[in-house]
């Protein structure tokens, strides 16, 4: 399994943990503080008594303890909701990012409509996989459109399908953060609900590479298709 060692990202006036990037915004742009972000998609820890245990990419939380990590090389999490999310950056002292936080680090210094450019690249994100549900479900009815089977533990383990963190090389930028558009949807911290980004059988629908963007789904949704990344503020 590929893992990379990061080292803490600096910055003037203060660091960013391991596992994260630090994002300057440009001078033009909305933000005007520096932040953190993940630069992997995140991962999954379940909290217990004695420590930190494994926790499955292809299980929904159902109110299990766990906490948010990024780590490069591994299967991200899928089938959890924004506010599962929320609460999993929570318990790492991290946060979701704000819609900004979010689009001002997919399109990197020198703001690009991809991580990686202005211009579509086939291969370069994780963005034409092979559709799960079909191969599970040939019926391909409403039935197979259900909360059920679109959380079926099986779907992400299909080939082409998910791929691990950081696996295509290029799908990153010069802030050095990875699988912004493709993968996996990413909640940011909506309330009402909103993923960013797309995910491997869509990076087109709902706008373009950075500026996919669905909130056609509440807070409290999930399914195969949905996970997120944690921002933080920067130390001081």
């Amino acid at each position: 399994m590929l893992v990379a060692t990061v080292p803490v990202a600096e910055g003037r006036g203060g660091a960013c943990p391991a596992g994260m990037a630090l994002i300057a915004p440009p001078e033009d742009g909305a933000l005007t503080e520096r932040y953190c972000i993940d630069r992997w998609e995140a991962s999954l820890v379940e909290v217990t008594p004695r420590g930190s245990a494994p926790f499955s990419p292809y299980e929904m939380v159902k109110g299990r303890p766990v906490r948010a990590v990024s780590r490069s090389g591994v299967t991200p999490q899928a089938y959890i909701s924004r506010n599962e999310a929320a609460a999993a950056c929570k318990a790492s002292k991290k946060r979701l990012c704000t819609e900004e936080e979010w689009s001002t680090a997919c399109q990197g210094r020198r703001p690009t409509a991809f991580p990686y450019g202005d211009a579509a690249r086939p291969g370069y994100c994780n963005d034409s996989g092979t559709a799960p549900l079909p191969t599970l479900y040939p019926e391909n009815d409403e039935a197979a459109h259900g909360f059920e089977p679109m959380n079926d533990a099986r779907l992400n383990q299909q080939p082409n399908t998910l791929a691990r963190t950081g696996s295509h090389r290029r799908c990153t930028n010069s802030y050095g953060v990875f699988d912004m558009v493709g993968n996996l949807h990413e909640w940011v911290d909506d309330p009402n609900g909103t993923f960013r980004g797309g995910y491997y059988l869509d990076t087109h629908i709902n706008g373009d590479g950075c500026r996919y963007r669905t909130v056609a789904h509440d807070a409290a949704y999930h399914d195969y298709s949905t996970g997120f990344r944690c921002c933080a503020d920067l130390a001081r």
